[in-house]
């Protein structure tokens, strides 16, 4: 259970408690997506290993830093074989490019604790700018007195720009799995720079 921060509730739009540096959670953090399959329902799926750096400036959001990389053989979808495919050479071809990297370039608060976290995502050898909506969930102590902040985060891409290009025809026309993809974070990360902040 997490003890909210006050002054760094919901909708307060006050910061200065969250100022530091975070790591990121994987326990208690997911990094999923979502995309259209055969033109009627949507296949979901997650990464389990990944690990990302915050930098959060509580006076001055905007100048605010985020690092996530991904090993991108942790996708699951449920399904082995077609984890397997989009492990390969089709998709990720994770035994050639073990990770993917997003790096932020910018933060723009848009108001009422939300934020756009503009970006550089990188997948095989291709990095291209991603916006990231995000929605800062509050900041507080957890039951073991670590300092938490959460955020959750959405974004839609191509996956055909990064070089994820492969797909099939249906015969009723269309083709089996869309070029765009729903990324969602739910993001748990822990102050580590607490016992030496000002």
């Amino acid at each position: 259970m997490i003890q909210r921060d006050q002054t760094a509730s919901p909708r307060s739009g006050t910061y200065a408690a969250v100022t530091g540096a975070y790591t990121i959670d994987p326990v208690h953090s997911t990094i999923g997506f979502s995309v259209r399959h055969a033109m009627i329902s949507n296949v979901r799926g997650r990464f389990d290993r990944f690990e990302g750096l915050l930098k959060l400036d509580g006076s001055d959001p905007s100048r605010s830093e985020a690092y996530v990389s991904v090993q991108t053989d942790s996708l699951d979808t449920g399904v082995q074989e077609r984890d397997a495919h989009l492990g390969g050479p089709d998709f990720f071809d994770s035994a050639t490019f073990p990770l993917m990297s997003f790096r932020s370039t910018g933060i723009v608060p848009l108001g009422d604790d939300e934020f756009r976290l503009a970006g550089s995502l990188r997948i095989k050898d291709i990095e291209l700018p991603l916006d990231i909506d995000v929605v800062f969930g509050g900041a507080g102590e957890d039951a073991y007195g670590q300092h938490r902040v959460g955020f959750e985060g959405t974004a839609t891409l191509r996956r055909s720009d990064w070089g994820l290009a492969w797909n099939a025809p249906l015969a009723t026309g269309g083709v089996l799995v869309s070029d765009k993809v729903t990324l969602t974070l739910d993001i748990s990360a822990v102050r580590v720079d607490r016992d030496t902040a000002a």
